[in-house]
Parts: C-alpha cells; structure tokens; sequence
C-alpha cells in the first residue's frame, strides 16, 4: 500500500466537515485526527485517510484539475449507494455509477461541496 492520506482543500470547513461525516460515516469511516483547520477521516489509523484542510498558506483553497480521490467500496450496491448520498448531499454528479471498461471496474463521480472531485468504486462489478 502505498498511499498514506490524501487530503482536500476546503474554504468553509465547518460546512466541508459536516458533508464528509454524513458521506464517510455511511461506509463505517469516521474521524480519526482533527485541529483547528485539519480533519481527516478513515476506517483505521493503519489503513488510508481522507483528510480536510484551510489550505496552509492563507490563500484560497482551489481544485486542481485532473485531481481525483477514489474510495473503494466492496459492492456494486455500496458504489450506488455512496454515489446517490452524495449527491443528496448537495455533490454533482460527474459520471453515473456503471461498469467501465471491462475489467470488472465499477464506478461513480461527484464533486464535493468545494468542487473537488471524488470517485467511488469496486472491483469485480
């Protein structure tokens, strides 16, 4: 495993906060650090962690472009599911769940409440 965290920029953390534990605690993670301008999220402290951040330097948080957080999951239904609390959530929808490719990969993207966008998926769909 090679990936520790990853984390997201955010302008109104409270708001950021509040979307991410209703998202995340619907797949068993929850809040595993937390100061003042930082939260990350995850099912194990062993295990890769969503983080939330003010960006470090003061200036406004922005979303790169091409840049992407996948979550996996371990059921088409659970790809579903996670995909459609997003988005009642507030997200928008860039990509309904569905297989792509041939691989078994099996996918849905959204974008936060900042415009970040994430994606969730499964092997074997």
């Amino acid at each position: 495993m090679m990936i520790g965290y990853v984390t997201l920029g955010t302008n109104d953390l409270v708001r950021a906060a509040a979307f991410y534990d209703e998202l995340l605690g619907s797949i068993g993670a929850g809040r595993l650090m937390e100061s003042e301008g930082f939260i990350a999220w995850g099912v194990s402290p062993k295990q890769p962690s969503l983080g939330l951040a003010k960006p470090f330097d003061g200036n406004t948080a922005t979303v790169g472009n091409g840049v992407m957080v996948a979550l996996v999951v371990d059921s088409p239904a659970k790809v579903n599911a996670l995909h459609a609390k997003a988005l009642e959530l507030g997200s928008k929808d860039e990509g309904p769940v569905g297989p792509r490719g041939t691989s078994g990969f099996y996918a849905g993207y959204f974008r936060d409440l900042d415009g970040n966008k994430l994606n969730v998926f499964c092997m074997g769909g």
